[in-house]
């Protein structure tokens, strides 16, 4: 069986790389897809022909056929779901191709660029790869931009990549703050406003990221406002914030508690909410009982 695989294998790399038609190219990558989709041990037999990685890399960066670029792009992304693949696909010259596809106009290579980014993030040696080649800046003008198809895509490759404490300082000069925020309150998506707060509580873990927030006309309230109307992530996300404002400033917990709806809103965070918030909602109670400042 395996024989019979690696055969395919090799036949389709032929194909693609060599063929002169395009509907043979994509058929061949296809089928590449397919083969790499489900299956660990094939998408080795891949990585291990000779030469087939740097076909397909290839084949990513061609400018003659969006879609063979596309067919390409998802076979790479198959392949990178193996952890023994992370640090050898993520070559700085790849890493700045990702980076022009994020802001091209096929919606389907910045997904997949997206996604592949985020695949290859995962293994923290390459975070800080990403760093350097700009990738954090490309994110965040991006995630700034029109609601996009691919913005939850945007958002998770982000978030994994501020947590990386280098990365948290590149965002945060890049203006991701202020940019979290307003998607965040957007009525869009509860999805990416849930996504938008992870991010901005990794942020705030660290100080630049802490002093950005703070800085923030109304903050507090902001924060307030989202636990009042905002889905389960994004309570989540709130609560992490308001703890992290509350342990650098008693004027911050001064000004939530000065907030007409603060109490009733956090009563109802810790009883109609996820456990994590509940939990959340809890310790922002005892910090203000603790504090006394009612």
């Amino acid at each position: 069986m395996t024989s019979r695989v690696r055969e395919a294998i090799i036949e389709c790399l032929r194909e693609a790389k060599s063929s002169n038609s395009n509907e043979n190219q994509q058929k061949a990558l296809q089928i590449l897809d397919s083969i790499t989709k489900i299956s660990p041990q094939n998408r080795n037999l891949v990585a291990q022909t000779n030469g087939a990685i740097a076909s397909l890399l290839a084949l990513c960066k061609s400018s003659s056929s969006p879609a063979i670029q596309t067919q390409a792009l998802s076979v790479i992304f198959n392949l990178s779901l193996n952890p023994n693949m992370k640090y050898s696909l993520a070559h700085m010259d790849t890493i700045l191709h990702l980076n022009t596809l994020i802001v091209s106009s096929n919606e389907e290579s910045s997904k997949l660029a997206s996604s592949l980014l985020c695949s290859l993030a995962m293994l923290d040696k390459n975070k800080a790869k990403f760093g350097v080649a700009g990738t954090v800046q490309v994110l965040v003008k991006a995630i700034s931009g029109p609601r996009i198809p691919s913005a939850h895509h945007l958002l998770s490759s982000l978030a994994e990549l501020v947590q990386f404490h280098g990365n948290c300082t590149v965002a945060v000069r890049a203006g991701a703050v202020p940019v979290l925020i307003a998607v965040a309150e957007s009525a869009n998506s509860e999805d990416l406003s849930g996504t938008s707060l992870a991010i901005l509580a990794l942020l705030a873990r660290f100080q630049e990221g802490l002093d950005e927030l703070m800085g923030t006309d109304r903050i507090v309230a902001r924060m307030v406002g989202i636990l009042k109307r905002g889905c389960m992530l994004s309570k989540e996300g709130a609560c992490d914030i308001l703890l992290r404002l509350f342990d650098e400033s008693e004027g911050c917990l001064k000004v939530a508690v000065g907030l007409p709806e603060f109490s009733s809103v956090l009563a109802d965070v810790s009883i109609r909410s996820s456990g994590r918030a509940r939990e959340r909602a809890g310790l922002l109670m005892k910090k203000i009982l603790d504090a006394n400042v009612y």
